[in-house]
């Protein structure tokens, strides 16, 4: 397993905390439920933002052809899979050695060549290497100082290239949802999951990341419909946001 590097925002506890999660990644009954149900959701935003950008069909089953992206946290591969089967060149890094395991078994399964690494993003961004497309998805919340974090997953973006960002927000409407009801109440995900001081505002995003040359081209919410039992995109950026910054060719 690699070791955090100098400099890393990795933290230990969160990688305790997922390693003890990794059999359960691809139970979509499981600890991981909310994530299966939010993953469509992000996967038709993310595809949609990068034919937008690239100038490609959102509906091509070979969209994202030729486009190389990184998945920071990549966990099991629940959002690397997919965009690999829509053709994209996909290196997903996770520092939770078991979690990457899990993630290359069932890519192996399912017939994908996904690089898959142990690694933090801060030895990926020294490799020198650089991407199309970055996602930093659910991953933000989870590292020690989200503004470095942010600034090296900023700086592997290649001219002309996208980031993506995706986490929750720090306010009081984030606490009672995401930590009182998702986890208190519902059960939805293990208690301790999240901590709602290490929730970043879209505020703070921007300003990490826009010095390193990038611009926010959209954000939105995504709020849960508890009556149909699905996720959706919103105006309403209170619990969970996405945004997509690019950088200039």
């Amino acid at each position: 397993m690699s070791a955090a590097g100098k400099g890393s925002s990795v933290d230990p506890k969160e990688i305790e905390r997922f390693e003890a999660m990794a059999a359960d990644w691809w139970n979509p009954r499981g600890t991981m439920r909310a994530l299966h149900r939010l993953n469509p959701v992000r996967l038709r935003y993310v595809r949609d933002q990068i034919a937008g950008h690239f100038g490609r069909s959102s509906v091509a089953l070979d969209g994202l052809k030729g486009l190389r992206l990184a998945d920071i946290g990549c966990g099991a591969g629940l959002l690397s899979e997919p965009l690999a089967k829509l053709g994209g060149e996909v290196v997903g890094i996770d520092m939770a050695a078991t979690n990457v395991e899990m993630a290359k078994a069932h890519a192996a399964r399912s017939g994908l060549a996904i690089d898959y690494r142990v690694l933090p993003a801060e030895d990926l961004e020294a490799a020198g290497e650089r991407f199309d497309v970055v996602l930093a998805m659910e991953i933000v919340e989870h590292v020690t100082d989200p503004a470095a974090f942010l600034k090296t997953c900023a700086d592997m973006v290649k001219p002309g290239g996208l980031l993506f960002v995706a986490t929750l927000n720090r306010t009081m409407k984030a606490y009672a949802l995401a930590i009182v009801a998702a986890e208190k109440v519902l059960g939805w995900v293990p208690r301790g999951t999240h901590d709602w001081n290490k929730f970043v505002t879209p505020a703070e995003i921007e300003e990490a990341v826009t010095p390193q040359g990038l611009a926010e081209l959209d954000r939105c919410g995504v709020v849960y419909n508890p009556l149909l039992d699905e996720w959706r995109l919103s105006r309403d950026t209170d619990v969970n946001f996405m945004m997509v910054f690019s950088r200039g060719a």
